[in-house]
């Protein structure tokens, strides 16, 4: 599955580009799909994708989401798929309901399409997505987040191998500005949709896009502030690094929570990492593929400061005198429940006499009350009611946390981790 160099340095002007593609997976999957929105960069990468596949045998496939946010959406997915048909690409449409998002359009809009290519791609036994983001993107995204006031985490570079939803997603063109797939297109004969949104001045990425000529005559270049997010992406390593190390030094993990010494300050621990200690911790425990908001770590700050409990993003977190503690909010998996058989929560695996009948849920204060003994369990009242336990209807079988129910147990399989914490 190896591009052959005679072949590759015959291309003239394509040979970088298709290098770059072929370059996306270091392992060289067998089957790989592209994201296709019509627009001219990932048009360029299904092409590009597309004569690196005929070289190597890989099975490539493409797929669209029609986000039904714009009347001319189910044309432009047609348009994808007759490219594809002319190709011998197999491709498909998926279909979104964007009439139906709340707050942030875009944000929503980008989360369901993940969600859909991740559900669509493993239902095909495909592991591997490209997505067309080139150096432009990245300058619009750090331009969007330096108005927000981010700080290194928000203005880094983006991830190019990223690992989301069970899948290895792809940016190939990350290094590539958008004239140069322009001028690829141009070259190939291949037509491609601008889309109207791209302008829409309601947009702040549509905005920013309008400014860059201007900016650019101020030195702020697509490839200066692109290499400014690099800097910035190797300096937020760097905070990882020693954040780890604290962890390593400070972090205790008690079943499902994590414990911190309260007074990081006067251990000579820097704000930042803490804030990155927190971070973790609370992703962790709370789940989801976005870090909460720098108010939210604020909110942190201060109940450590006034020594009051507050919840973040699914997290409880339990200010004592000497200690935080960060466990689940009962309110974040109150409804949560599965077969015994499955992972409760994304990260609680039970083991025992598992039955058809049984289901894990939260104990809840209904089965808090069945538990007399679960102060012997070390765990606060707040870490015991949002633990999982085996439940037969309204009646609870066992929770482990608490000691209740000896022929179950449960341990936690998704392990911690510092690098989940700041993307």
């Amino acid at each position: 599955m190896f591009l052959n160099t005679e072949w590759l340095m015959q291309q003239g002007e394509d040979a970088m580009l298709l290098h770059q593609v072929h370059s996306a997976y270091s392992d060289h999957p067998s089957h790989i799909a592209v994201a296709v929105s019509g627009g001219g960069d990932s048009v360029a990468l299904l092409h590009l994708a597309y004569r690196v596949a005929g070289q190597t045998g890989q099975t490539l496939s493409a797929v669209t989401v029609d986000h039904g946010l714009r009347a001319e959406s189910a044309a432009e997915a047609a348009t994808v798929a007759q490219f594809c048909q002319v190709l011998n690409i197999p491709h498909s449409t998926l279909h979104w309901n964007g009439t139906e998002a709340q707050g942030n359009l875009m944000a929503a809009a980008r989360d369901a399409r993940y969600q859909l290519i991740a559900d669509w791609a493993k239902s095909n036994g495909i592991g591997h997505v490209m997505l067309g983001h080139t150096r432009d993107d990245e300058a619009e995204t750090f331009l969007m987040q330096l108005g927000r006031g981010a700080g290194v985490d928000g203005l880094s570079a983006m991830d190019w191998r990223p690992q989301r939803l069970g899948i290895h997603w792809g940016r190939p063109l990350h290094h590539s500005v958008r004239s140069e797939l322009r001028d690829y297109l141009t070259r190939q004969g291949i037509e491609w949709i601008d889309d109207p949104t791209n302008e829409n001045p309601k947009y702040l990425r549509s905005r920013i896009r309008a400014a860059m000529p201007q900016l650019a005559d101020l030195g702020l270049t697509v490839d200066a502030i692109a290499t400014s997010a690099s800097n910035q992406k190797m300096a937020r390593a760097a905070l990882d690094h020693y954040a780890a190390k604290e962890a390593d030094t400070h972090l205790t993990i008690q079943g499902g929570d994590v414990i911190l010494p309260r007074n990081l300050d006067r251990l000579m621990v820097p704000q930042d990492i803490q804030r990155r200690l927190w971070l973790a911790s609370v992703m962790w425990i709370g789940g989801g593929d976005h870090a909460p908001r720098q108010s939210g770590l604020s909110q942190i700050t201060h109940a450590i400061r006034d020594g009051r409990d507050v919840t973040l993003n699914g997290c409880a977190i339990l200010v004592k005198r000497d200690h935080i503690r960060f466990t689940r909010e009962l309110n974040a998996v109150r409804d949560l429940r599965c077969p015994t058989t499955e992972i409760w929560d994304g990260r609680w695996q039970l083991t025992g006499p598992h039955a058809p009948d049984l289901h894990i849920s939260a104990v809840g204060e209904e089965g808090i009350r069945q538990c007399s003994d679960w102060r012997a369990s070390g765990f606060p009242r707040p870490s015991i009611i949002s633990s999982p336990a085996v439940w037969r209807s309204n009646t609870i079988i066992a929770a482990p946390l608490a000691g209740f129910g000896t022929e179950w147990t449960a341990q936690i399989v998704a392990p911690f981790s510092m690098g989940k914490n700041v993307h």
